[in-house]
């Protein structure tokens, strides 16, 4: 089993919703859903391009997918997450629009944002105690050979390559896609988005999300709020 610290929104957000008819699968219930329409794409396409993503469910990486370590239970990770969501502030997306990273497309800042960066290595480093080092196959899947030489630290370190100078927040939302392909697919994300990216995006939430077994899809286990310190209840 593998456990993993995303930011999602709620389930009835509605970026979230967009991005479930998107990928056809709510990562809250684990329930298939019908593909969006009137994308401009086949519905036989959309799958084909939404299956990785689909897998992981919506979601914005902070950490990424590990076993727990030795002596560590579920109710300790739960726990973990509770107590940092009520130590931490939340952190706004100015504006989020649909990008292509390499070869594949995620909702992505318009801006760098530094307090971003600097709450998710945050996470990074607070919750690696839980984590179990990674196997030698976990450590091969990441293709070491092909990072860079700060990414192949971090993955050495930290079990994964993209995380502090080399962290970019994305929420991803297909594939690779081939070079043909790309603006019949960026059309299509734009036509689908373009209503949910208007306002600011607010990572007042954390999740875990769970692996039950090896290879089968990602669901929300549990989700924790972030809230202002002027908002929060003190006994």
């Amino acid at each position: 089993m593998r456990y993993a610290i995303y930011f999602t929104p709620p389930r009835d957000h509605p970026l979230t919703r967009a991005a479930s008819s998107w990928l056809g699968r709510d990562a809250f219930s684990g329930l298939t859903l019908p593909h969006a329409e009137r994308t401009g794409l086949a519905l036989g396409e959309l799958a084909y391009f939404t299956a990785v993503p689909r897998r992981y469910g919506f979601h914005g990486t902070l950490k990424a997918p590990f076993r727990l370590a030795d002596g560590y239970t579920e109710a300790d990770l739960s726990a973990a997450v509770r107590t940092f969501a009520e130590d931490v502030e939340p952190v706004t997306i100015d504006r989020v629009a649909v990008a292509r990273l390499g070869g594949f497309f995620a909702i992505v800042p318009e801006e760098p944002n530094s307090v971003l960066a600097e709450f998710a290595g945050r996470v990074v480093a607070v919750f690696d105690k839980l984590r179990a080092p990674l196997t030698e196959k976990e450590f091969q899947r990441r293709d070491p050979e092909r990072l860079s030489t700060s990414q192949l630290r971090n993955l050495q370190n930290w079990g994964y390559p993209y995380v502090f100078d080399d962290f970019r927040f994305h929420m991803t939302l297909t594939g690779h896609v081939e070079p043909d392909d790309r603006p019949r697919l960026h059309a299509a994300l734009d036509r689908h988005f373009s209503h949910v990216l208007s306002e600011p995006l607010e990572i007042d939430h954390l999740a875990i999300f769970v692996e039950r077994e090896t290879g089968a899809p990602f669901e929300v286990h549990s989700m924790y709020p972030i809230e202002p310190v002027g908002k929060r209840r003190f006994a």
